[in-house]
């Protein structure tokens, strides 16, 4: 097997991107028992106790081997996590893989996502060998299709009924970005 990273740590001027391990399991509990931040998350419930953390990140372990990541996205100036970005559904043969990202509400607007999905996007083209990065977002999410739109990301049209959650099922936006087209 070779020695070479798909997941790297990754880091831009603000933000390290990095393998999330145990010690986060308080943040990611935090994260996803928040309603706010789990408003258009409909693919699981939100998180009741501290082993849904846990699994959360042991989920996620094994990063080369799983063929998923998720990096906790880490603060450089005090070290402060803020959320967590990476990728799932990663198909090798055909050099796809989807994005996903969150991040903690009092750090939106400040343009900590729009540089950790720049550094993501760019490991996934190079580290990934990607081809084709891809994105599922709720209808109701305008503020994260925006977000896609401006990184260059294409709106595909609507995957229908993508998520059955709580009895109904949810549409989503389907979003892609090309090698070629990222600058």
């Amino acid at each position: 097997m070779s020695n070479k990273r798909n997941f790297p740590q990754l880091e831009t001027k603000r933000l390290r991107l990095r393998e999330l391990n145990f010690e986060d399991s308080l943040f990611i509990f935090k994260l996803f028992s928040d309603k706010e931040v789990c408003k258009y998350l409909y693919d699981e419930e939100i998180y009741t106790d501290m082993e849904d953390a846990q699994g959360f990140i042991e989920w996620y372990s094994n990063p080369e081997e799983n063929l998923r990541n998720r990096w906790g996205i880490e603060r450089k100036v005090d070290r402060a996590l803020l959320g967590t970005c990476g990728f799932d559904s990663w198909d090798r043969y055909n050099h796809i893989a989807e994005i996903g990202y969150d991040l903690w509400h009092e750090y939106w607007g400040h343009g900590y996502m729009t540089e950790t999905l720049e550094c993501a996007i760019e490991g996934g083209f190079n580290h990934m060998n990607l081809n084709r990065i891809q994105a599922f977002v709720a209808l109701e999410n305008e503020k994260s299709a925006k977000l896609l739109e401006k990184l260059g990301f294409m709106n595909e049209g609507i995957f229908r009924e993508k998520h059955l959650f709580r009895g109904l099922y949810y549409d989503h936006y389907c979003y892609s970005l090309l090698k070629r087209e990222w600058v």
